[in-house]
């Protein structure tokens, strides 16, 4: 059986990391990082055959991307070429349950997938926040666990869980930025953040630190509580179906580059917002799949997976993130949809 580049990227990136989340003493060797993360998300939401341990509801689509000059003034990626780049996309709903509501109060992610006719790739998973829910990899499994109902109340733990969040108060910045802003409208009407850093370098071989965010070009629409009252639990990929067969969703792509000092290994700080954007690209959808499955469902869209002239940061959230996003995938692809 032939394996393609994306899934060997992701099975590779997950043994290398699958072997550096092991490398311990004790207790804590008994189970790899990657392991207890994915385990988390199972234990939260439940194990859903065949479906993704995060993100588990979604809709796959389609479309391209084009560079613009200033793109090129940052990096050196071939997608900055001006040519049109075909992607894969996944916008999906946060949460590891594929029953989520469209009108839960969680992330929306737009994953991204581009092949540059030359060979280069480029894999991204985005969500609709500024920044993300952990600051370091083993905060990830015990956030999840004290969030885990309790088999006999139906409820989590609260002494567990305040004693987790006064000692991680880093972790709630997510929740908290959720909690003020407006459900999406749709998917198309969403703003979606890296919220990792990456090094940017151009070919003039000067670097700079980035993050980036996708901006809806017809603008950020979000629900009134009215609205969201008289909204089914499922409307976010059919609404984005109709939008796209009126005319393609488009979104600016930007670079935030990073001042001096900016946290560039911190995912759950914000960068202040006078720092200077950079209008770097243009992605435009210009399909969605008219039912589940698709071109989508076999990618980990792993954020290591990344162009020349881009490099991880040393943040340590993202440069663990392949790991169990692979196994994930290995889970439900060994699983059979119900």
């Amino acid at each position: 059986m032939k394996t393609s580049p994306q899934l060997a990227s992701a099975f590779s990136s997950a043994l290398l990391l699958g072997l550096l989340g092991t490398v311990s003493s004790g207790a804590q060797a008994q189970t790899s990082q990657p392991v207890a993360q994915v385990d988390a998300l199972e234990g939260l939401f439940g194990v859903q055959a065949g479906f993704r341990r995060s993100g588990a509801k979604g809709v796959c689509a389609s479309g391209h991307f084009v560079g613009l000059p200033a793109g090129r003034d940052v990096s050196s990626a071939a997608v900055f070429s001006g040519e049109q780049v075909p992607v894969v996309l996944r916008f999906s709903v946060g949460g590891g349950s594929p029953k989520a509501s469209d009108k839960g109060r969680s992330v929306r992610g737009l994953a991204v997938a581009m092949t540059h006719p030359g060979g280069q790739q480029w894999q991204m998973a985005n969500v609709s926040a500024p920044v993300f829910f952990v600051a370091r990899p083993d905060q990830f499994a015990p956030f999840l666990q004290v969030r885990t109902p309790d088999p006999a109340t139906g409820k989590p733990n609260p002494e567990k869980l305040k004693a987790f969040n006064d000692a991680n108060p880093e972790t709630l910045r997510q929740a908290a930025y959720l909690a003020k802003a407006p459900v999406p409208a749709s998917y198309g009407s969403a703003q979606y953040w890296s919220t990792n850093a990456f090094e940017l370098t151009n070919a003039s071989n000067i670097s700079r630190f980035a993050r980036w965010q996708f901006v809806p070009e017809a603008g950020v629409v979000g629900l009134s509580d009215d609205e969201l009252k008289s909204k089914p639990d499922d409307f976010l990929a059919d609404e984005l179906r109709q939008r796209v067969m009126k005319g393609p969703v488009s979104f600016a792509f930007q670079f935030q580059l990073a001042a001096a000092g900016d946290p560039t290994s911190d995912p759950t700080q914000a960068w202040p917002d006078d720092r200077p954007v950079v209008t770097a690209g243009r992605l435009v959808v210009t399909a969605v799949d008219t039912m589940a499955g698709g071109a989508c469902d076999k990618l980990t869209f792993n954020p290591l997976v990344l162009p020349t002239g881009i490099k991880p940061s040393a943040d340590p959230v993202l440069l663990v993130r392949a790991a169990p996003y692979a196994l994930s995938l290995g889970r439900r692809l060994s699983e059979a949809k119900p």
